[in-house]
């Protein structure tokens, strides 16, 4: 976990999740139980490689009150998401 600051001078936090080899629903259960321990304006790092994990957390942002900040496709299946709690 890192802290740092934004433009307005609140404190956030980053986390990490590392759920490379996990295969739906692990990815998105994981995303989901950090959720609910992390404050508002805070970042969530993750790391997949689930097939199905592109669809399936921009479900979740439907159904919680996250926001993917960024997505970027690397090597093979693997993706990693910038998701930031509102």
């Amino acid at each position: 976990m890192q802290d740092f600051f934004d433009e307005y001078k609140m404190k956030k936090k980053i986390y990490k999740l590392n759920l490379l080899g996990l295969k739906c629903p692990l990815p998105v259960l994981k995303i989901s139980k950090i959720f609910k321990e992390i404050n508002k304006g805070d970042i969530i790092l993750v790391k997949t490689d689930d097939p199905k994990a592109n669809l399936d957390i921009e479900n979740l942002t439907k159904s919680v009150s996250i926001k993917i900040l960024k997505k970027n496709y690397l090597d093979g299946n693997e993706i990693d998401f910038r998701l930031e709690k509102y």
